[in-house]
């Protein structure tokens, strides 16, 4: 879309999700309003903008088909509004056609009129016991995604994922060879998860994809007794931070200089040096 040289601006919104979605849906709307008046093109939101809820009971009264979202069409308008990109992190919605009646955890890219131009659900699910005692089973609400999503807008190919997402390689290879510009990773980690990992991740996503990375994130305590980490990152496709907004809610904005693309990808040309591995034979099982 447009000169593939030129620098384009973004916004990213880190929040402190709550379970209230139309109080999260007026931040988003209020976000956008002002990124799109300081002359970013997108906005990006972390992983569950519109609610983030532990208490799958409690949740459950918000969480409808996509269709009849209230937060979606709120955040519809308020792309047209401002006249701006918007990228939902994920918002959770019914999945279609699911007799179990789980959830999706579904990302939505919308235009400026307000169009949805693109969806995404979460492919891989936060199952995890971690030291800290916290323990996760996002498989036994949410209906794992199986689409690997990209598309066309001002920022250039965008490729999709969602937080968990991170940790698994082979959906990054699949974005660099569909030659994405920028990948979002939209995500709402844990502290001690973060701590760890966060950035060393992301870095390495961006350099592998030779891409860009937006990763905005939930900080903070939230309503439902969560603690998140925060530092939503802006990486360019050489793995330098571009931005890093630490640990409070706010907007941020970085430039992203698309030539910087070109260049990199000059100097390691990782993606067009791939080669495909041989398979070898399965090491056999020696008798005890």
């Amino acid at each position: 879309m447009g000169d593939t040289t030129a620098a384009v601006r973004i916004a990213v919104l880190q929040m402190t999700s709550g379970i209230d979605p139309d109080a999260n849906a007026r931040i988003i709307a209020e976000a956008a309003q002002r990124a799109g008046g300081e002359g970013a093109a997108m906005l990006f939101t972390p992983e569950m903008a519109g609610l983030l809820d532990r208490d799958r009971a409690r949740a459950r009264a918000h969480i409808c088909a996509e269709a009849d979202n209230r937060v979606l069409a709120a955040l519809q308008d308020a792309a047209g509004r401002a006249g701006i990109w918007l990228h939902v992190g994920s918002l959770p919605v019914l999945a279609d056609g699911d007799e179990a009646g789980r959830f999706a955890n579904r990302c939505f890219v919308i235009d400026p009129n307000g169009a949805i131009v693109a969806r995404y659900d979460k492919i891989h699910m936060f199952d995890v016991d971690l030291a800290s005692g916290e323990s996760w089973r996002e498989s036994a609400a949410y209906r794992p995604g199986e689409a690997v999503v990209t598309l066309d807008c001002p920022v250039g190919r965008l490729g999709l994922a969602i937080c968990y997402d991170l940790r698994f390689p082979a959906l990054f290879e699949e974005l660099g060879q569909r030659q994405c510009d920028v990948i979002a990773i939209p995500a709402a980690f844990t502290v001690p998860t973060g701590q760890a990992h966060w950035h060393l991740l992301q870095r390495a996503r961006a350099v592998e994809a030779s891409a860009f990375v937006i990763a905005p994130a939930q900080v903070g305590l939230h309503a439902d007794g969560r603690t998140t980490y925060g530092h939503s990152l802006v990486i360019d496709p050489w793995g330098d931070v571009l931005l890093d907004m630490g640990d409070s809610a706010g907007l941020g904005f970085a430039t992203l200089d698309r030539a910087r693309l070109a260049d990199v990808r000059r100097q390691v040309p990782s993606l067009a040096n791939r080669r495909p591995l041989a398979k070898s034979p399965a090491h056999p099982i020696l008798p005890a």
